[in-house]
């Protein structure tokens, strides 16, 4: 039996503006770490990442289900993606809109022969499966996009590993702001999102650069062909930094190796070890 491990994260940058939110993010992450290990304890990994994922989308301090940023036609469209390595299953939504929890419908998609929809119809097969309507919007992101305020990033990524030895990473994210409506980032993709027996991977940072450099699947795939998890993750940071991307990663590997590293000035993240909570 393994030792469960969890890793979460608020997103990666200077907060953009927020700084003064800093103590309540790093207090907000703690809290969601240790709620979403007891769930991990009691549970399994997929249903912890989405767990942990659903408590960080109803924190208006993230960006990402309640507290996502309005595009630039005055809309919010999230996209979230869970993948669970048990069944080597990937599943998400694009620009899904007026859900509470986009997370939830992309787990919903695991059993479903087509597992990522997008748009109009990620919501209307929300709606199809019971999911209730609901209004994302708080005033401060309203604010933000009447003062045309654009970020870089914003996301959130729980990455679990069960005492059955099994990994599940989620991302999720409400977007950059003022975005060009139909934009599509990392989170809903292989690139931003990963799991699989020998590691998962949540990456937050600039979604175009995430998906420009197949983040998540090179370390995978360093990860499989024998490097160990800290080195395979600081190899796709280094070479990050030569094309000055900015993004980082969280990471756990199947022997419960936890590895975090960034090209950015922060990333806000908590993690267990099956002792104790770091938070960051």
């Amino acid at each position: 039996m393994n030792v469960p491990k969890l890793i979460i994260h608020g997103g990666a940058g200077s907060l953009e503006g927020n700084v003064s939110k800093e103590k309540d993010v790093r207090s907000s992450l703690k809290l969601i770490c240790e709620q979403t290990y007891q769930e991990l304890l009691k549970s399994d990994a997929h249903s912890a990442v989405k767990f942990g994922i659903c408590l960080l989308e109803n924190d208006p301090l993230f960006n990402a289900g309640t507290g996502s940023r309005v595009q630039q036609d005055g809309q919010i469209r999230m996209s979230a993606s869970i993948m669970d390595a048990s069944t080597n299953t990937f599943s998400g939504v694009i620009n899904i809109q007026n859900v509470k929890n986009p997370i939830l419908v992309a787990g919903k998609l695991q059993s479903e022969k087509h597992t990522v929809i997008a748009g109009d119809q990620a919501t209307t097969f929300a709606y199809d499966n019971g999911f209730e309507k609901y209004d994302p919007l708080v005033k401060i992101r309203w604010d933000e996009h009447l003062r045309s305020m654009q970020g870089k990033t914003g996301t959130v990524g729980v990455v679990a590993l069960d005492a059955n030895g099994n990994i599940v990473a989620g991302t999720s994210t409400g977007g950059i702001g003022g975005e060009i409506p139909g934009r599509v980032s990392d989170t809903p993709t292989v690139s931003g999102n990963f799991a699989n027996k020998y590691v998962g991977i949540s990456a937050t940072g600039i979604g175009e650069q995430i998906v420009n450099s197949g983040a998540t699947l090179k370390i995978v795939t360093r990860v499989e062909d024998g490097l160990q998890l800290k080195d395979a993750v600081h190899k796709t940071i280094k070479e990050a930094k030569s094309l000055d991307y900015e993004f980082a990663i969280i990471s756990i590997a199947y022997d419960g190796e936890i590895c975090v590293d960034k090209t950015t000035d922060s990333i806000f993240y908590a993690c267990h070890d099956g002792k104790a909570i770091n938070s960051f």
